[in-house]
């Protein structure tokens, strides 16, 4: 394939009126956007989110979010609607923020804003905050009020937090202390309507109902002891008309001397004879102490001796009877006193393991509340102080020596190389829509002939001195004309800044 470039050429020179128009209209606009676009200043900060200077091991944080959660929650509340009104009001970031409405105003302080947050394993998390604006000063400001409303909330929620925590505890403590005493005075007043039967005292009970049992049922049989020589008694003195000795328990010395020596002399009489010198002797002595023994019975001491003592002996055996009985009956009474008490004992046994249950575990529950409190008394002392995780400024955003936007050499570039790719795409098309013969070639290829000389077209003076003129006008509408235009919307329309932004968002880019 022979490519023609002097061909191509010489339609390049022909079109060249197009080429120079597209160009200069293009590097004109480009000129003048470089020209009337305000510069941008921007000014930023760094902030490092700090861990505990504190190890978790001896003091453990009681505030406590993850890193990025941390910065997310600073962002959201730092670009509030009504935030951003009020930084921008207070620093006037824009001209004409009087006639803004409070949306216009916020979402503007958004699209200026650009907030960046990094972290990673093994890295440390950062935020860096930037503003952009017209004016060095207004978007230092702008940044140093980001900054510092980040670090003031960022104390504040923390010491809040701090101090919420160990508000929460002591009120918890306070709780659990009153349920304890709560819970002591029940327990209290339980043991105390039921001190005869409480489960501390059972074994003591016990042992005490069987030493009772013990002393009744000897009590009852010495009652039926007594009875039961009560009636041999009777039985023996009316058989015989004496009482046995072996009832003498009840008699007086004297009585009993006298019934030995009745006894002596019965025996002696079995041996001796009634004039016996002893027996008399015995006689006489039985005689002396039947005196004594008669002036001790009651009243006048007539009547049978032996029904008399008999008589004294079976009061003294009723009265013992009766004591005993009236001991017994006590008996009685303290073991169903006692058998009530151990009846009620497991029941008792149930409902005080019950509160002594309760009270255990409010007193876990206590003892885990003053521990937790301590931990959040040194968590609150630990954000007072400064010694736990925070968000510290590395970089302060200061006043920025120059504009970092626009690139006016870079848009007049751009411009230009766009004018030219531009002219030739204009060029090209036209030569593509043009079918018509200009060269031997095509002659041959359209019409199967070959010429033997071919004749160019020639202007007049007069063509070309309106195509010169034409060519003239349009430079100067290019040079002229299109910057006039561009002055025109930014300043009666809109600034360009402004249009450039639209025309981004609306095609999905960042500036």
């Amino acid at each position: 394939m022979n490519l023609d470039l002097s061909f191509y050429f010489a339609i390049f020179l022909r079109r060249l009126h197009y080429f120079i128009v597209i160009f200069a209209l293009v590097t004109a606009a480009s000129v003048a956007a470089a020209l009337l676009l305000p510069p941008v200043f921007s000014s930023s900060g760094l902030l490092l989110l700090e861990g505990s200077q504190i190890p978790a091991a001896l003091a453990a944080p009681t505030v406590q979010a993850a890193a990025m959660e941390k910065f997310q929650t600073v962002e959201n509340r730092l670009m509030t609607r009504t935030n951003l009104i009020e930084i921008a009001r207070r620093n006037n970031v824009y001209e004409n923020i009087a006639s803004m409405s409070p949306d216009q105003i916020a979402d503007a302080m958004r699209s200026n804003t650009r907030i960046n947050k990094s972290t990673g394993r093994g890295e440390a998390t950062t935020m860096w905050i930037e503003f952009k604006g017209d004016s060095a000063e207004t978007v230092a400001a702008v940044a140093g009020d980001y900054v510092k409303f980040i670090l003031d909330y960022d104390l504040a929620s923390r010491t809040a937090s701090a101090e919420s925590t160990l508000e929460f505890f002591e009120n918890e403590v306070e709780r659990l202390d009153g349920e304890l005493d709560r819970m002591s005075a029940k327990i209290l007043d339980f043991q105390t309507n039921n001190a005869d039967a409480l489960p501390s005292t059972l074994t003591f009970r016990l042992g005490q109902q069987t030493l009772l049992q013990g002393r009744l049922a000897t009590l009852e049989n010495d009652i039926a002891t007594m009875k039961d020589q009560k009636a041999r008694m009777i039985a023996i003195f009316q058989s015989t008309g004496q009482i046995s000795n072996a009832t003498t328990a009840g008699q007086t010395p004297e009585a009993q001397q006298l019934d030995a020596m009745r006894a002596q002399l019965s025996d002696m009489l079995a041996v001796f004879a009634p004039s016996n010198p002893k027996v008399k002797v015995l006689q006489q002595k039985i005689a002396q102490l039947e005196e004594v023994v008669k002036a001790q019975l009651p009243g006048d001491g007539s009547g049978n001796p032996a029904a008399t003592m008999l008589d004294v002996q079976l009061a003294d055996l009723d009265t013992r009877i009766a004591l005993a009985e009236e001991q017994r009956t006590k008996l009685i009474d303290e073991l169903a006193v006692l058998q009530d008490t151990i009846d009620r004992t497991p029941a008792n046994q149930v409902a005080l393991d019950a509160l002594v249950r309760d009270q255990a575990n409010v007193q876990q529950q206590y003892d885990a509340a003053v521990a937790r409190r301590s931990q959040a008394a040194a968590g609150e002392r630990i954000q007072v102080l400064e010694q736990g995780e925070r968000i510290s400024l590395v970089e302060t955003p200061s006043v920025p020596d120059g504009p970092v936007s626009p690139n006016r050499t870079l848009i007049v570039a751009g411009g230009m190389l766009a004018g030219i790719g531009l002219g030739l795409a204009v060029i090209v098309l036209l030569e593509l829509l043009n079918r018509s013969v200009r060269r031997p070639k095509d002659l041959i290829d359209q019409f199967g002939i070959t010429p033997i000389v071919t004749i160019p077209y020639i202007r007049t003076p007069s063509e070309t001195m309106r195509r010169r003129s034409g060519f003239a006008a349009l430079m100067l509408v290019a040079i002229v004309g299109i910057p006039a235009i561009i002055y025109a919307v930014h300043i009666y329309y809109q600034p360009l800044d402004a249009i450039f932004a639209t025309v981004a968002e609306k095609l999905g880019l960042s500036l």
